[in-house]
């Protein structure tokens, strides 16, 4: 049995080594040729603006032919040299691109990640609980300099009273708990807005906090178009209904809802794009501070419903953010390849 093993293993051996040789002959050049670019069509060029704000930045433009592998790795290293060119400065932040150097010490309580809006698109932003006012605010003050945005989740209005005593430009939404506060500096990188639009809903007044924590973050984050539906939850279906066709306008949906956790699912059999559902810890004992919700929102029998944690309306905002501006490049691809097929048009 030994030596029939050995020679089936060299028998397999070689016929690899012969299929390994022939295997340019055998698949056709215009397929090994699209394998090659099948990413490299460019964004086009253009100019985002975010209403909300008033800022205003142009899109970056790559160039229009490469390979795929070398494409993205000159993409990533652009957005790595423009943050760490316009983020030198007397604070000791250094200009080199690793990302060892985008870190910026406050005190000895927080070391801040400066490279994190240039790898993700998304700024750095700061969870309120467990800090001290004085850190919260000594936190947002070294970001301003390089955010055009800064904002703090989960504030109390006892946290926030202390925070304005120390920082009076901060501006408080009590009913999502986020503290923002505008960047002043040169080197503050103003946030792109995102084409594109967001529906948050609730099942029921109660949800409200979640569901305008997830609104004000999209809005910051570049989504201007976002609207807020509230209180259309499953108990009166007619009141889902009444509002479906402006439900259906939008790109993404966040679905905020407690109790039985059944609104996702719902809205996900009555519209063509992604749901975002988010489970909140409203509801009586069974609901398990939020456990049971989650758990009918995971065990969904309508497709393309997307899970988050308890309460956590900034992830699912920050996740329709992604969603959108994914959409936005899959399109730019899209119509590049339509202008390579045809150079007339």
């Amino acid at each position: 049995r030994t030596a029939t093993s050995s020679t089936s293993t060299a028998r397999l051996r070689s016929a690899g080594e012969a299929l390994h040789h022939d295997l340019p002959r055998r698949i056709p050049a215009e397929m090994l040729a699209a394998t090659t670019q099948w990413s490299c069509a460019p964004r086009a060029a253009a100019t985002t603006t975010a209403r909300g704000a008033g800022i205003a930045r142009p899109a970056p433009s790559h160039a229009s032919s490469c390979t795929g592998r070398h494409r993205h790795r000159r993409r990533r290293g652009d957005a790595r040299a423009s943050w760490s060119s316009n983020g030198g400065g007397s604070d000791g932040f250094s200009t080199s691109s690793s990302l060892e150097s985008s870190t910026l010490e406050v005190g000895n309580f927080a070391k801040l990640d400066l490279g994190r809006g240039a790898r993700t698109g998304l700024p750095e932003v700061v969870w309120g609980p467990g800090k001290t006012p004085e850190q919260i605010v000594r936190i947002m003050d070294a970001l301003r300099d390089r955010q055009s945005v800064v904002m703090a989740t989960r504030i109390t209005p006892e946290v926030y009273e202390a925070m304005r005593a120390l920082q009076p430009d901060i501006e408080y939404n009590p009913v999502a708990r986020i503290c923002r506060v505008s960047g002043v500096g040169a080197n503050s990188h103003p946030v792109a807005s995102v084409l594109g639009c967001v529906a948050v809903l609730t099942a029921g007044t109660a949800d409200m906090s979640v569901a305008e924590e997830a609104a004000v973050t999209a809005r910051l984050m570049g989504v201007a178009d976002t609207r807020l539906i509230v209180d259309i939850g499953v108990a009166g279906l007619q009141r889902l209904l009444a509002r479906v066709e402006e439900i259906r306008e939008a790109d993404v949906v966040v679905v905020v809802a407690g109790m039985d956790g059944a609104l996702p699912s719902v809205v996900a059999g009555l519209v063509d794009v992604p749901v975002i559902a988010v489970p909140t810890s409203i509801g009586y004992g069974a609901a398990l501070g939020g456990l049971s919700p989650m758990l009918s929102m995971l065990n969904s029998c309508a497709v393309g419903v997307t899970v988050v944690n308890v309460d956590n309306g900034f992830g699912a905002a920050m996740a329709a953010v992604k969603m959108l501006r994914g959409a936005r490049r899959v399109s730019g691809k899209i119509a590049s390849a339509a202008r390579e097929s045809d150079p007339y048009s």
